[in-house]
């Protein structure tokens, strides 16, 4: 299971205009031609904002050619205010720390991903937690010259790790990235499993990493936490860093 966030973007980091309009997205080419098919038949559960909520309900639920909720898996709606329900549709309104919703779209998933729909805010709050695992975005050659931001964070040190890029027409590109180089460490109350998987994606960031030192400095208390986790859950092999 992954926590994924997909979603399409201009050319010059905008996933929606000033008007919160997505008009300049639909003539870039067809859906069915992009990963979203595979993607969602994956998906177990959503997140979404109040912005991409409403906009379901004025342009598809709400159209003057009215449409059904476009989703089956259970969704936890993140507003403040006081939104109307879809009738027929697995709606669950959300505040404050996205960690114990995310927690229960966990459980509710099955062991299928999560799909964080948007906005980039909300991307981030789970990114800033460690729960963000993988970027899908679909790259529009447009540009908008304002509005809402892809993921509004400054991640740098370490940056995202670029798993795939792939043409879709002449219109946009779906480029794949991992969060897991940013949150080596996270997760680490999962068993012992998940603990493997920590202890091995820190071993390789800091062995591939272009400054090793600052690398280590700053996972220097990671992997002391690591460490004392062996003792616990049994005899599990580090791989040597060469400093």
């Amino acid at each position: 299971m992954k926590t994924q966030y997909y979603t399409a973007s201009s050319l010059d980091g905008f996933i929606a205009d000033s008007h919160d309009s997505l008009e300049w997205l639909f003539p870039l080419g067809n859906v069915a031609e992009t990963s979203y098919p595979a993607f969602i038949r994956e998906v177990g559960a959503l997140a979404m904002g109040s912005a991409t909520y409403e906009w379901i309900l004025r342009h598809v639920v709400g159209a003057k050619q009215p449409q059904p909720w476009p989703y089956q898996q259970p969704t936890w709606l993140f507003t403040t205010r006081t939104l109307p329900s879809v009738p027929g549709a697995e709606i669950r309104f959300v505040r404050g720390d996205v960690r114990p919703v995310h927690q229960a779209m966990s459980e509710a998933a099955a062991g299928k991903n999560i799909w964080i729909v948007g906005g980039g805010d909300l991307a981030g709050q789970f990114h800033d937690h460690g729960l963000l695992d993988e970027l899908f975005v679909q790259v529009g050659s447009v540009t908008l010259g304002a509005g809402k931001p892809l993921l509004p964070r400054a991640i740098t040190s370490p940056p995202l790790r670029l798993v795939s890029v792939r043409a879709v027409g002449t219109g946009s590109q779906n480029s794949t990235m991992s969060c897991r180089a940013a949150h080596p460490s996270k997760r680490l109350s999962g068993g012992r499993g998940r603990l493997e998987e920590n202890m091995s994606n820190t071993a390789t960031y800091l062995t591939q990493s272009p400054w090793p030192v600052l690398a280590y400095d700053e996972y220097r208390d990671t992997l002391a936490t690591l460490h004392r986790w062996t003792q616990i859950v049994g005899k599990i092999r580090l791989v040597e860093t060469p400093w």
